[in-house]
């Protein structure tokens, strides 16, 4: 009995210093936000914990947790809800129901979950893009594509491109769009999604309508460095901490451990990877207030001898495409929050497409996190969720 209860006791002691948490004093609603983030880390402590038991495999546990939060569609008083297919890749529609004399822009939003979870299910998405076709009289159009580890890159690109395609195609006429007001839209890897479709779109010769304007919240944009000041400052950050960040990215393009493993020492790039650099140079693009104290250091590169084109790949970085490929870009939202650890992807994109002649609008929150669009609908909503949501679609409002 006694050796019993030490187990336990050992147990609850490793789960405690797991969980334990700390958060900074100026975040909104803090004990809230203590709560979720706890919650939250005790989950993914579960997951790591049946995996290496072998009962589930890495990230079901989160999977079955997520679809707990799953909508159907269901339409009401102002907007027609339903689900269809784009090729291969599910959507869900808003159709507005009040008339329109003129025709309707359309936003087309893809979710973010590190390229491993997530669905336009999700009562948070479906909130925001039930609210975005009510409140702009807009077709929305919400889309799942492939997820990681079960499909990797460029899965997840290929399935939002093609729908998009099968929207400028097939559905523009149909339902009365637009084609000179569309926006592309997505929050974290949806955010990079939409980035890396915007930017193949716009040089698409076989595509004729262009995006008029792309909305980026809390990106993912790079992962050639994991060593920004973001990553430090925000390593233990909340809901996305770096160590679970290499781990979805990783999950994104190899089943390899030992890029997972080269990635946290960030070693994971090849030799032939050197000029990319200038792209993602954070001491030269980040603003000085973001540099703060640290000294950049250039990765160690050709350290290991894995085949990963997808490492060189701007539909999996857009933060590489060069200068000329940015400035065919429209119109740019890019909200940014100060507790994130990919807060210098946003910021380092920003700078970019100031200095190419973008029309920028940039956001940043101070007391912001990572994740937070997530939390916006009862009984787990907090004001931050709501305040994102209300920046988002003021600008759309203003814009499309």
């Amino acid at each position: 009995m006694g050796f019993k209860a030490l187990c336990l006791g050992l147990f609850c002691a490793l789960c405690a210093s797991y969980i334990y948490i700390t958060i900074p004093g100026n975040i909104e609603e803090y004990w809230k936000v203590i709560a979720l983030f706890t919650v939250a880390k005790t989950c993914t402590f579960m997951d790591m914990c049946f995996e290496n038991l072998g009962i589930m495999k890495h990230g079901d546990l989160i999977s079955m947790i997520f679809s707990l939060d799953y909508t159907q569609p269901l339409s009401d008083e102002n907007v027609t809800v339903t689900n269809t297919i784009f090729v291969d890749t599910l959507v869900r529609l808003y159709l507005p129901k009040r008339k329109s004399e003129i025709r309707r822009p359309a936003v087309i939003y893809i979710h973010g979950g590190g390229f491993c979870f997530g669905s336009f299910k999700q009562k948070a998405y479906d909130s925001l893009n039930r609210w975005t076709a009510n409140k702009l009289n807009a077709v929305v159009v919400g889309l799942d594509y492939r997820l990681a580890p079960q499909h990797h890159f460029p899965a997840q690109f290929e399935d939002s491109f093609t729908a998009v395609k099968f929207l400028q195609d097939k559905i523009l006429r149909k339902y009365g769009v637009d084609p000179t007001r569309i926006c592309l839209s997505g929050d974290s890897s949806g955010g990079n999604l939409a980035a890396a479709v915007t930017q193949q779109v716009q040089i698409d010769l076989e595509i004729k309508h262009k995006i008029k304007l792309q909305a980026l919240i809390y990106p993912i944009l790079q992962i050639i460095d994991s060593c920004l000041p973001s990553h430090k400052e925000n390593e233990l950050g909340i809901i996305l901490a770096k160590d679970l960040g290499i781990k979805l990215v990783s999950s994104y393009l190899t089943t390899d451990e030992t890029v997972t493993q080269a990635m946290r020492r960030n070693q994971h790039m090849p030799l032939e990877s050197r000029h990319l650099f200038k792209f993602v140079n954070w001491s030269t693009l980040l603003p000085k207030k973001y540099r703060k104290n640290h000294v950049y250091t250039e990765p160690v590169l050709g350290r290991h001898n894995y085949s990963l084109p997808a490492l060189m790949d701007i539909r999996a970085s857009p933060l590489l495409a060069n200068d000329s490929q940015l400035q065919n870009l429209p119109s740019t939202y890019i909200l940014t929050c100060q507790y994130d650890c990919v807060r210098d992807d946003g910021l380092m994109y920003v700078t970019r497409l100031q200095n190419v002649g973008v029309q920028i609008t940039h956001d940043h929150i101070e007391n912001g996190f990572h994740g937070a669009l997530s939390f916006m609908v009862s009984p787990v909503y907090l004001r931050l969720g709501l305040r994102i949501k209300d920046m988002y679609i003021s600008w759309l409002d203003k814009n499309l």
